[in-house]
């Protein structure tokens, strides 16, 4: 594939682009018009005109200018990028796209939740999607997944059971964006094959801290088939170079309050400061023969492939590079299909995966109103379209001839077929037979064994959160009696873990089973084992008058250099003088901003400047918001001493006076060193920590 096709993509995005600029108001029909803020009518204060074309054209379009949500998924946020392979993967597969290490192909990709109307907020507790449209040379593949590698289902037959469970309650529409409610809970111990994803859903991975910082899984088992005709099983990865981090559930509340787009901004802001989001393609692969090696069913969509029996492979980054320009025409009427594949890529027999091949594509032909989305230009394949595919809703091709049938003879059996020999689809010839039956199959009924291994993978934090996270969603339901089921049903997962949620939510705790349960981990499952970096964090500069600015000028200058970014916070917006009277541009002030919205805290020194924040009831409550949520926290000099007065007595290793030296007490970095090159260092270090898990206990403790 040539430049020219490779950037095919963005030139037919540009040919539907208009701009407003310096051009004249007209109608939809291009009429030029002097006026669009007053009706016509007869006389100043007469009765409007129904001849008042202009009129009825505006107000027609506004009345039609909104298309249904999507029914799950209906938050979404897309951005365009590029993908690489890293090598040829010509031995497992003919896709066009894993071929060639020096050619990029386009892709959008949209992030989204699921369970909450369009209106509801990113930090919501939630299963995100992570959508990728592939422009390919042979055509569009969407490799449409989420940030959690299972399901809540093995069979699609039961989607709508699990949606209308979790969505709203239909008698008050109560509660938004939320599983916190009898009929999920009602609905999950009712289908237990939901255990392993409910662990995943309630872990950190629910919160995530940004569609930067997840992972994205393909979910179901697919093919991969070389030009031989050869076939794998895979799962398809999406690992980010950011790591996998996530929020507390205090701050994702607080969070939804201060910024109900925070996930939306934060991806926006990064693109537009050249800080592109990197993910990384990963593929698990089992060869046909290996099939039925293993102790759970490759095919089931409950279960993951543990990574210490099947590897993920790197095979190819993703970089967004490019923000959308319109949200509605790409984001909202982008329509992914699980069912666009390629050659060299086909479906299994995933009982889920079968069933969403139906869903996918019945779904857009009502949001988007008819059979003819694909040529919606957020949609059009790089590839040019030729099929007898004619008429429907919003129709762009002008097709012509008078064939629309296959085959034909008139106009000489076009289009035409195309041969063996220039690798089009085909389907991998797998041998199927059975009787017909309504009844999974027995190896699909192991629903608890990766659940434990899930749990028994978590950190002690992670552990910790995760009982919370029972605790305020079983706690929420009203029944008592839904509430000792969900206990009786992960006593089965772990009968630690059965006896917490009893205790947080007011019910009997189980007693012990018999049944073996797997004491095997896995690292790859839990967070503490992913990337831990500074890039991209962001930090709050609490200031007042009086500071002193050699400090400020340091620390941000050490920020800067490592590519994390800094808003300096006072009472008030416009500038705040130094003790020399240096004037600095106040970025936010306590109403535009929250200690949630940042990843780490420094205060500088300035005995007028600690006196000033000591009276500040906001400035005393940022920091104590900060150390609760367990961010990295950094002082000098006099600012040393404002930690003593707003902080817990448990913080022991502070600096004191006489001491140049670094203290570091769990992530509470001060210092009373003119110098502060070393603390700046250390303040980088800690910060790449992301939290300071180990504060929570001490947090605990003054409670």
């Amino acid at each position: 594939m040539n430049r020219k096709q490779r950037d095919a993509k963005q030139e037919q995005l540009k040919a539907f682009k208009n701009s407003n600029e310096s051009q004249s108001l007209s109608t939809d029909q291009g009429t030029k018009l002097p006026n669009t803020s007053e009706s016509l009518t007869a006389g100043e204060r007469g009765p409007t005109l129904m001849e008042d074309f202009h009129f009825r054209e505006k107000m027609t379009h506004f009345d039609h200018e909104r298309i249904p949500e999507r029914v799950v998924h209906a938050r979404g946020f897309g951005v365009h990028g590029v993908f690489k392979p890293y090598e040829s993967l010509s031995s497992l597969t003919s896709a066009s796209f894993l071929q060639d290490p020096n050619v990029e192909t386009p892709v959008f990709v949209r992030f989204s939740t699921v369970v909450g109307s369009r209106g509801s907020a990113d930090t919501v507790r939630d299963v995100r999607g992570f959508a990728t449209k592939f422009f390919t040379e042979d055509g569009n593949f969407d490799l449409v997944g989420n940030n959690m590698p299972v399901f809540f289902i093995q069979d699609a037959i039961k989607f709508p059971d699990v949606v209308h469970a979790i969505k709203p309650e239909p008698d008050n529409e109560i509660p938004q964006a939320s599983a916190a409610h009898d009929t999920f809970w009602d609905w999950v111990v009712h289908n237990q094959e939901s255990a392993h994803m409910i662990m995943w859903l309630l872990s950190d991975r629910g919160i995530p801290r940004s569609f930067r910082m997840m992972e994205g899984f393909g979910v179901h088992s697919f093919r991969l088939v070389n030009q031989q005709g050869q076939a794998h099983f895979v799962k398809f990865h999406w690992k980010p170079l950011l790591g996998v981090h996530s929020l507390t559930w205090d701050e994702a509340q607080k969070i939804a309050g201060k910024n109900p787009d925070f996930h939306r901004q934060d991806l926006w802001d990064a693109i537009n400061n050249g800080e592109y989001p990197e993910f990384e393609l990963g593929i698990q692969v089992i060869e046909e023969g290996q099939e039925h090696q293993f102790d759970f069913d490759i095919l089931d969509p409950t279960k993951i492939w543990p990574e210490e029996q099947v590897p993920v492979q790197k095979v190819g980054k993703m970089t967004l590079n490019r923000n959308q320009d319109n949200f509605f025409a790409e984001t909202e009427q982008a329509a992914f299909h699980i069912g666009n594949i390629v050659p060299g890529i086909d479906f299994t027999n995933d009982p889920l995966l079968q069933g969403r091949l139906f869903s996918y594509l019945d779904t857009q032909l009502l949001r988007l109103g008819g059979p003819n989305f694909h040529e919606i230009p957020i949609n059009r394949p790089i590839t040019p379209v030729h099929n007898n595919q004619r008429d429907g809703f919003h129709r762009m091709t002008i097709n012509q001839g008078k064939v629309a049938y296959s085959p034909n003879g008139i106009a000489h059996n076009n289009p035409q077929p195309v041969s063996k020999e220039q690798q089009g689809f085909e389907h991998y010839e797998e041998k199927v037979e059975g009787k017909k039956v309504r009844k999974r199959s027995a190896s699909f009924n192991d629903h608890f064994s990766q659940a434990t291994l899930f749990y028994n993978s978590l950190s002690e934090h992670e552990k910790r959160h995760l009982f919370k996270a029972f605790h305020f969603e079983v706690g929420n339901v009203k029944d008592p009696a839904i509430k000792q089921h969900v206990v009786e049903m992960f006593n089965h997962v772990s009968h630690e873990l059965a006896k917490k949620i009893a205790d947080g939510v007011g019910v009997k705790a189980p007693q012990p089973l018999n049944e073996e349960m797997t004491q095997q981990k896995s690292n790859a499952l839990s967070q503490a084992q992913t990337v831990f970096t500074p890039k991209t964090r962001k930090i709050a500069i609490l200031l007042a008058e009086g500071f002193k600015s050699e400090d400020v000028k340091s620390f941000m200058s050490m920020m800067e250099q490592q590519g994390v970014h800094v808003e300096i916070v006072n009472r008030n917006l416009g500038q705040v003088k130094s003790m020399n009277q240096e004037p600095i541009q106040v970025n936010q002030n306590y109403s535009t901003t929250y200690p949630v919205l940042y990843d780490g805290l420094f205060i500088p020194g300035g005995a007028q400047h600690i006196q000033e924040l000591l009276k500040h009831h906001e400035g005393k409550s940022f920091v104590k918001e900060m150390f609760t949520h367990a961010k990295t926290i950094g002082v000098s000099q006099e600012a040393v001493d404002l930690l003593t007065q707003v902080l817990p007595s448990s913080i022991q290793n502070i600096s004191p006076k006489s001491s140049s030296e670094v203290f570091n007490d769990h992530g509470i970095l001060s210092t009373w060193s003119d110098d502060l090159t070393r603390f700046n260092e250390l303040f980088i270090q800690a910060l790449s920590q992301h939290r300071h898990w180990e504060r929570e206990y001490m947090d605990e403790k003054q409670a």
